[in-house]
């Protein structure tokens, strides 16, 4: 697989996207549903924006992890949150993440009036190989 990241600018380096990545020759793709922070038995989460980006990201990661996939060839995230502001107040969790692995995806972000049950995130990725 070989991938090129377009960045025609530099400012969304703080923001922790690119603004495309072209995959030549995957010998693989993984698309995954949204990931939130519900645990193993399928309970919702009534935590903090906080504790449920942890969560989702946790999820996220066993799901990646389970396919045999790896976090840093995440080439698209998309974030729901029902609360942009509480999201971004809480935007270092998903930075250090991000950093961590070196993924270098696209991104969209959205705010929606509402997830299942109590849910505040929701991130919906796909990952090449």
């Amino acid at each position: 697989m070989e991938r090129r990241i377009i960045n025609p600018w530099e400012w969304q380096n703080e923001r922790s996207y690119v603004h495309a990545v072209e995959v030549v020759k995957p010998e693989a793709t993984l698309y995954i549903s949204g990931q939130t922070a519900i645990d193993d038995n399928g309970i919702s989460s009534t935590g903090n924006m906080r504790s449920q980006i942890t969560d989702t990201i946790s999820n996220l990661e066993k799901v990646i992890d389970e396919a045999g996939y790896a976090c840093k060839n995440i080439v698209r995230l998309n974030i729901y949150t029902t609360s942009s502001d509480e999201f971004f107040a809480s935007f270092d969790i998903f930075q250090d993440w991000v950093k961590k692995h070196g993924i270098k995806q696209t991104s969209t972000v959205l705010e929606v009036k509402s997830l299942f049950e109590t849910l505040k995130v929701e991130l919906e990725v796909t990952v090449v190989r």
